[in-house]
């Protein structure tokens, strides 16, 4: 093993990055608890309401990605000023930050309006279109102050104050279940709204997790100095374009990778009611377990970008290796349960055997994949570190969609006669297949990149690719 990853430094790099990631993945696990939360009250209320629900939040969260990855080019941009002893640039930059959210959350929402119009012709079931029309609809009023949301943690996080993400998210939750339950169900004198009902409950919830955090940056010490809300000035094109430059490739990815998972589901859809069950179930589950990797690489993101604003390249490979260390070792974790008691988590979830069945082995298929997503995943986020977003992009392209994707149709449905029809454990198979080969072509990315950062101290407050886009 090389030397320094033996040395007390790297063990103090390991216990940083996992005080970081701790909060950071909570807050993770706390947006995914969100689709659990509106699972049962939705369930709970009718099947007709659980279907409009779960088509209604599919088409919400899929363009949702977009935005989500383009902003999280203010983490490592944030990290690098601050490593760099720039902390007085924050506060610009993150207020131009504020106009790229506002414009992309004005763009989602006239998207949702208009999005409710191709339920139909993609051959959603009538009686499921009018409540999920309803859902989105309600939904999209708090689309703003998502996108809002986003700008003001991801500055607290590229700060390596994860905290306020854990606590507000969680605390999102406690007002979604009781609202969610009131409005969905029409309790105290309050119309019943069914499907509409989660989407207004959510909408609250935005905007109430944007005013508390807005509330939290206003009145807290630690971030006195950065003067973040001293004034607005109009929109700079110049650091607008920079932004994007380095975010909209992570959301491209973001969201190739998504629409994969996406993308599949809808192909079991093909195959009936129960492997649609089953592959609900599993997925759920390997989603819940794909929070704690993704926490530990946005912990990683900021590390590397803080690394690289000093100018210690060997602290931005110790700060990658570090956070590899913690997704090895979490992900062993994950994929040891999933082998170990993928019948006791699928029965947690239908009393049905026959879909407990299925959903069991698929959960043997998802601990497969557990160790190259967590590799993906880290070494997608040590690369925005160094703001290397635009070759990724390409790489996850052909991982996902020229592997991934052609692999599962051929093997789950049989496409072109070349092997008898594996159902959902074929699909699931092509899901490990694209990520694997996203594992493998990201960290060797990563790897040699790292060797070629110019080191200067110097960072410009409109974010760009640092390393050279070649091969």
């Amino acid at each position: 093993m090389p030397a320094h990853l033996t040395t007390p430094r790297f063990a103090d790099e390991v216990r940083a990055s996992a005080r970081l990631a701790g909060p950071l993945a909570a807050g993770h696990l706390s947006h995914g608890l969100v689709g659990v939360v509106d699972t049962v009250v939705a369930g709970h209320h009718s099947t007709a309401t659980l279907a409009a629900v779960a088509v209604g939040a599919a088409m919400f969260w899929l363009p949702m990605m977009l935005p989500m990855g383009t902003l999280m080019a203010l983490p490592p941009a944030v990290a690098e000023l601050d490593g760099a002893g720039r902390r007085a640039e924050i506060g610009p930059l993150w207020r131009q930050s504020l106009w790229l959210a506002l414009g992309l959350g004005l763009l989602l929402f006239a998207l949702m309006t208009a999005l409710p119009m191709v339920l139909a012709p993609m051959g959603i079931e009538a009686g499921i279109v009018p409540g999920a029309t309803d859902f989105i609809h309600a939904i999209r009023w708090g689309i703003p102050a998502f996108t809002l949301y986003l700008c003001m943690r991801y500055l607290s996080d590229g700060l390596h104050w994860s905290l306020p993400t854990m606590l507000i998210g969680f605390g999102g939750l406690l007002l979604l279940a009781p609202l969610g339950y009131v409005l969905t169900n029409g309790l105290f004198g309050i119309p019943e709204m069914g499907a509409a009902g989660l989407g207004w409950a959510s909408s609250a919830m935005f905007w109430l997790q944007m005013l508390a955090f807005a509330f939290y940056l206003a009145r807290s010490r630690r971030f006195a100095d950065l003067q973040l809300f001293a004034d607005f000035p109009r929109p700079d094109w110049r650091v607008l374009r920079g932004l994007l430059a380095t975010g909209l490739p992570i959301g491209i990815t973001i969201s190739m990778e998504g629409s994969l998972f996406i993308v599949t589901a809808l192909l079991i859809g093909r195959l009936g009611e129960l492997p649609v069950a089953a592959h609900q179930i599993a997925i759920n589950v390997a989603s819940l377990c794909f929070m704690i990797p993704f926490g530990i690489a946005e912990a990683t993101t900021v590390r590397v970008g803080r690394a690289l604003g000093r100018g210690d390249r060997a602290g931005i490979r110790r700060a990658a290796f570090a956070g590899m260390t913690l997704v090895l070792c979490t992900q062993a974790v994950s994929a040891t349960i999933m082998l170990t008691a993928n019948h006791a988590i699928a029965g947690l979830y239908t009393a049905d055997a026959a879909v407990a069945g299925l959903a069991a082995s698929l959960l043997l298929y998802a601990a497969l994949f557990q160790l190259p997503d967590g590799v993906q995943v880290l070494s997608a986020g040590a690369l925005r570190g160094l703001r290397d977003t635009r070759v990724p992009m390409l790489l996850a392209l052909l991982a996902y969609w020229c592997i991934g994707m052609p692999v599962g149709a051929v093997l789950g449905l049989g496409l072109g006669g070349f092997v008898p029809a594996m159902g959902p454990r074929g699909m699931w198979l092509g899901l490990t297949a694209g990520l694997s080969v996203a594992a493998v072509l990201l960290a060797r990315r990563f790897l040699r990149s790292s060797l070629r950062v110019p080191i200067s101290g110097q960072v410009s407050t409109a974010p760009s690719v640092i390393v050279t886009d070649g091969a």
